[in-house]
């Protein structure tokens, strides 16, 4: 039944993933830290977010900004591996409570974002991709900030799925090779990974006839809730 749970959660979250471009670590994390606690639950959700972002690469391959990818990359990578590194050193209800405010902090964080109505250049990417890599390894998804980034780049529907989900795979593999590294991604780990990502690959393929017909604003408003019920039980689990 835990695992029933769990893959209907990833599915649903995949799902939803697939047509805002974020959301799947939310909805997934806090399912997983009950399950498995916080130091087990961090490396199992970077593998599944892999094939997360994966999916939204194969639906949507022929949309890919390959230059801003390119250019977020080259920073984020590197800052994502510093981030996992500082992450294994850190006391488990530390991470437990800084994921909590973290998804809190996120709500009015990207509504600041989002109204400010930012207009970005190419080089804007590159200092995003080290800010936001860093960040991505320290905490689980920082999918509400680093949307409103590359919308403010001029991505939309398709393009913004795609490219998004291409930057952050560069991430997401810096951070999962860097836990594999220093021994926190045992093979049971990527094991579990890989099948809650199925379900999270599964809801991403569902999603694309979603994409032109649903409103925006209703999913914004949908992972603000998601974001505020996450952080509240992350931070509860962290008493």
């Amino acid at each position: 039944m835990d695992w029933f749970f769990i893959l209907a959660v990833g599915l649903v979250a995949g799902t939803i993933s697939g047509i805002v471009g974020f959301g799947s670590s939310i909805m997934l994390m806090p399912v997983l830290v009950i399950e498995y606690g916080p130091r087990e639950a961090v490396p199992i959700m970077a593998v599944a977010a892999l094939m997360a972002n994966l999916s939204r690469i194969m639906v949507w391959w022929r949309d890919i900004d390959w230059r801003a990818c390119g250019v977020y990359s080259i920073t984020g990578i590197p800052a994502a591996a510093l981030g996992a590194r500082t992450l294994l050193v850190v006391p488990p209800h530390i991470i437990e409570a800084t994921l909590g405010a973290f998804f809190i902090l996120m709500i009015p964080a990207r509504r600041w974002l989002a109204s400010r109505q930012l207009n970005l250049k190419l080089w804007h990417l590159a200092v995003v991709g080290a800010f936001i890599g860093f960040l991505t390894g320290i905490v689980v998804s920082t999918g509400p900030i680093n949307a409103p980034i590359f919308l403010a780049y001029g991505l939309v529907k398709g393009a913004f799925l795609a490219t998004e989900a291409a930057g952050s795979l560069g991430v997401y593999l810096s951070k999962a090779l860097t836990f594999r590294y220093f021994g926190a991604l045992p093979g049971g780990a990527i094991l579990k990974g890989l099948i809650i990502g199925s379900s999270l690959m599964t809801g991403s393929y569902f999603s694309k006839r979603f994409v032109l017909k649903l409103e925006p604003d209703f999913f914004r408003l949908l992972m603000d809730g998601l974001m505020l019920v996450s952080g509240v039980a992350m931070l509860w689990s962290a008493r």
